[in-house]
């Protein structure tokens, strides 16, 4: 349960003093200790051992909820005011449930548990509390002082505590420890926000929670990161410790830990409303905040409208008072200048310091001087180049005196760094801030000047910020050579007071350390610092006119200039001049200017000539005509003239003279393999791991190696897997590519005590169509890690890729037999298959056709309606022969029997009545075969047939019979 301090539950299940009251079993009673929370309800124990009762007012006690019970319920209890007060308390009620809770703006109304809108003039949070007013400690607060480990123990630290300033609370400045408590009950999750101005690092600011079983935040977490120029934020959970502990640093003030704006959510509810501060002001009833009171308003606590002040008065924003104008002075004005026209011109501009507070037209006030005076730009930085009025810095491997970027000369390299030496505009790199306000250094032409803060006792600082440092090519080898850097900066100082400009370096802003400082008026001189590490790429120069705090500004005149900075090796950086380089190679990141690409230097002398065609520059030796490097079989130079590539493809002529085309692509990414198992003699488990690049296209980024090796050892660790010692290149460039079948060789330039020539590698490529697996790499039997002699690898690569690309001779068709009028016509693989990829098979096809079936069955139709035609026509001409038979046989009777003599033809034609004739010699019907058969059986010896002919003296016998009929 938590509870208020001093105060406490108690079970009890027998006697019960006159004048408590029991509910539920349970007897509140008050039992005084120093560090324990508890509730009382009823009479403190030297009235109830009088058994003295007073009738309770409602202004004598307030009500409160007590601790959620495992079902989520509650108790509202009343909680008496003052120590005599007991009896007459109402009675504990049932409470609200634990989830309950009210919104923005809205209170806990406990004689009513029901929520109620905030005032006009107040705010809630709903389930938080805020604390912005820092008049005095807020109730629940508690700070205190005491010793450091390892400290004095003699050491009086009770007077170093946090102390309110009104908008914020402070922390120590001396060697003590600070501690700056709040305990909360959470009725659910909940989360604490404040902010913090951290300016000093001679301080340890930390922030943890403690729990109900008293466990700190992790200390990780705990401490936190200086804010040199602003306010941070920070969220947290639960309960809250600030504590600070300072030591100070060559004898120098320390600036104190500020903090303010502290809201803590998560209590369920809050049963009253906050009263808005001075300087804000809250209109409508039911506000989750109050608004600032804008410039030259005021407002005072609990306001619902913000007032103007007075003409001759003024407020800065969210002020909660009105302060009369002094007399305007030269402290209240600057100058600065305007950037460089198309003219080359710039304008002299005074301003006045915002937000102005001064008065201009009473007695004795300064004016504004005039502005718009034109002078001529200062030129541009050395490293610099004027564009369109403006500075722009020179590319890489440029240099400049300020006007117009140049190129270094063969075998020179620029010295890179930034140096400011004339100030039209602050550099991109650089800014200037101080607390609540930035613009505190202002450019002035020749150097840059310190410009009236708000308060004397404020710190302008001008920041100065840097990627990193790279020593020159030329340099990089130098083991004596201990300067990664060195920064060289001339100012000045003129004070009237006890001023200080403190330079401080470290690796970020808000984390740095003071490397010198200067008190009072120092004339003009100049100052370096060396620079030994890399994460030193944050400078400060700051600046304070007085460590007195005072409200007036009675030092504004007092200024610090810096008319100089240089700094040296910064990456990123431009070059002013070109120094002298050995030119040893030709890498990314050299300075030193090489030869154009393709060609190299003849003797160092600057002349530069290009390589013969399909070469690369040998980067240990760019200097004369070894440097170019014939290209080997199959491979081209790459466009850099660093290098061999395979474009991953190959075409190999056979002796048959066909033409295979090869192509690696799918095998061009980095692929790994691991080796067998090996043990050492000791047992120790272990195996080689390969990484192989065999081909591919030209990529931008550099390419180290093709085939590198590794040495793994399984780790006995669960979180870590494997321990790998340092790989090392098998080959670093590409030899050649030729028919072996198919031999990619590489070769490391690295050479070893073993290995004079250096290690070399070669990778056969296996053809196998059946193999679907995309990496199977092996390693020799009788070298089973790779090598023999440590030098010369071989590695074999089985793929299906490693085979030629199939073409329309690797293939064969089979027509099938026409059935039912169709043909198949199939395409199969020539076997053993020897290819993959390229041409596709062709699939199935199927195409009409005619069968043997049909051209019988059409044969013997067309015979058979032939032979009936031929039956025809024979028949015809049969029946026409008949008749001239007949004819021929009636003339040669009407010829009477002479010889060599036809009769003479009555007509040409058939008389009528012969039809007739014709049809009596007819009369008895005879079958086909029958008249066939007499056909042939008629004919004579001479070829001629035989017809019966009738006699004129049988015709004229038959007339007369015929006539006797009648």
């Amino acid at each position: 349960m938590a509870c208020f301090r001093g105060w406490r539950t108690n079970k009890i299940t027998s006697s019960v003093h006159p004048g408590n009251t029991i509910k539920g079993g349970t007897l509140f009673s008050r039992i005084c200790t120093e560090t324990m929370y508890f509730y009382c309800v009823l009479c403190p124990p030297q009235l109830c051992e009088t058994h003295i009762c007073v009738m309770s007012l409602q202004s004598d006690y307030h009500f409160e909820y007590t601790d959620c019970d495992v079902l989520g319920s509650r108790w509202r209890v009343a909680i008496p005011n003052k120590a005599n007060t007991c009896t007459g308390l109402p009675d504990p009620v049932k409470g609200t449930q634990c989830t309950f809770s009210c919104t923005e703006g809205e209170f806990l109304d406990m004689q009513s548990q029901e929520c109620r809108k905030c005032a006009a003039g107040t705010y809630s949070l709903g389930t938080g509390v805020a604390f912005d007013e820092w008049d005095g400690l807020p109730t629940g607060f508690i700070t205190y002082g005491e010793t450091t480990n390892g400290g004095d123990s003699h050491t009086d630290c009770s007077n170093s505590t946090w102390t309110p300033k009104g908008e914020h609370v402070a922390s120590n400045a001396d060697e003590c420890s600070a501690v700056l408590s709040y305990a909360v009950s959470l009725k659910k999750p909940g989360t604490v926000t404040f902010e913090y101005f951290y300016p000093d690092n001679s301080i340890y600011f930390e922030f943890f929670v403690q729990n109900d079983q008293c466990q700190s935040t992790d200390s990780q977490n705990r401490w936190m990161k200086t804010s040199e120029d602003n306010w941070s934020t920070y969220r947290g959970n639960n309960v809250l410790y600030w504590r600070t502990t300072a030591y100070t640093l060559l004898g120098s003030a320390v600036k104190p830990v500020l903090l303010r704006n502290i809201a803590i959510s998560g209590v369920a509810y809050t049963s009253v409303c906050f009263h808005c501060k001075p300087g804000t002001h809250s209109a409508k009833p039911g506000s989750a905040r109050c608004a600032p009171c804008p410039a030259d308003t005021f407002s005072t606590k609990g306001a619902t409208v913000c007032h103007q002040c007075e003409q001759d008065k003024y407020a800065e924003a969210g002020a909660g008072s009105c302060k009369p104008r002094p007399a305007c002075t030269s402290s209240d004005y600057f100058f600065t200048h305007t950037p460089c026209d198309s003219e080359g011109k710039t304008q002299l501009m005074y301003k006045w310091i915002e937000p102005k507070t001064c008065n201009e037209t009473i007695k004795g006030a300064v004016k504004l001087p005039a502005s718009g005076e034109k002078n001529t730009c200062p030129p541009c930085n050395p490293g610099f180049f004027v564009t369109n009025s403006t500075c722009e810095p020179c590319t890489d491997r440029l240099y400049s005196n300020g006007t117009a970027c140049d190129k270094c000369p063969v075998g020179t390299e620029p010295v890179v760094g930034f140096e400011y030496k004339w100030w039209n505009t602050m550099p991109s790199n650089m800014k200037s801030s101080i607390f609540r306000r930035e613009l505190t250094w202002e450019v002035a032409g020749e150097y840059v000047y310190t410009t009236p803060a708000d308060q004397d006792s404020d710190f302008l600082m001008l920041i100065l910020n840097v990627p990193g440092y790279r020593l020159p090519q030329s340099l990089a080898k130098d083991s004596e050579i201990s300067e990664l850097s060195h920064i060289t900066f001339v100012f000045e100082t003129m004070c009237t007071a006890d001023c200080k400009l403190y330079f401080l370096a470290g690796y970020n802003q808000w984390n740095n350390d003071v490397v010198e400082q200067w008190t009072g008026s120092k004339g003009k001189q100049s100052y370096s610092y060396l620079i030994q590490s890399n994460s030193t790429v944050s400078f400060t120069w700051t600046f304070q006119r007085t460590d007195k705090f005072s409200i007036e500004r009675k030092y504004s005149g007092d200024i610090a200039k810096i008319y100089a900075i240089h700094i040296t090796n910064v990456i990123g950086g431009v070059a002013s001049q070109c120094r002298r380089c050995a030119l040893s190679s030709d890498k990314a990141n050299s300075a030193c200017v090489p030869c154009p690409r393709g060609h190299y230097m003849v003797n160092g002398t600057g002349v530069c000539k290009r390589c013969p065609a399909n070469t690369f520059i040998r980067a240990e030796q760019p200097v004369g005509e070894a440097a170019c490097v014939q290209c080997g079989p199959n491979t081209k130079r790459n466009k850099a003239y660093s290098a061999c590539l395979s474009d991953c493809t190959l075409d190999v002529h056979t002796r048959a003279g066909a033409l295979l085309h090869y192509d690696f692509s799918p095998l061009a990414n980095v692929t790994g393999f691991h080796s067998s198992p090996r043990f050492t003699n000791k047992g120790l488990k272990y195996f080689h791991r390969f990484n192989v690049g065999l081909c591919g296209k030209e990529v931008r980024r550099e390419v180290k190696g093709y085939v590198c090796q590794s040495t793994v050892v399984p780790s006995e660790i669960r979180s870590q897997s494997t321990v790998s010692s340092q790989p090392f290149l098998i080959g670093d460039s590409l030899i050649d590519l030729h028919v072996c079948h198919v031999c990619d060789v590489s070769r490391s330039s690295e050479t070893t005590q073993t290995c004079k020539q250096g290690r070399s590698a070669t990778i056969r490529l296996r053809c196998d169509p059946a193999l679907t697996a995309k990496d199977h790499i092996t390693l020799p039997s009788n070298c089973s890690e790779g090598t023999c002699d440590g030098c010369v690898f071989h590695l074999l690569w089985q793929s299906q890729h490693a085979c030629p690309l199939c073409t329309k001779d690797h293939y064969r068709e089979i027509v099938s037999a026409c059935i039912q009028g169709i043909q198949k016509t199939t395409y199969v693989w020539q076997q053993p298959l020897q290819c993959y990829g390229g041409v596709a098979l062709p699939a199935q096809t199927v195409s009409a056709c005619v069968s043997l079936d049909f051209w019988l069955k059409f044969g013997v139709t067309t015979g058979i309606v032939a032979a009936v035609l031929l039956i025809s026509i024979s028949c015809y001409f049969w029946k026409k022969t008949r008749k001239l038979q007949y004819k021929y046989s009636k003339l040669m009777m009407d010829s009477g029997g002479r010889e060599c003599e036809l009769p003479t033809a009555d007509s040409c034609a058939i008389m009528e009545g012969e039809d007739a004739e014709d049809d009596l010699m007819y009369l008895t019907k005879k079958s086909f075969f029958t008249k066939i058969k007499s056909f042939s059986r008629e004919r004579t010896s001479d070829g001629f047939d035989s017809v019966p002919l009738k006699s004129s003296s049988s015709r004229l016998q038959r007339e007369e019979e015929d006539s006797d009929d009648d």
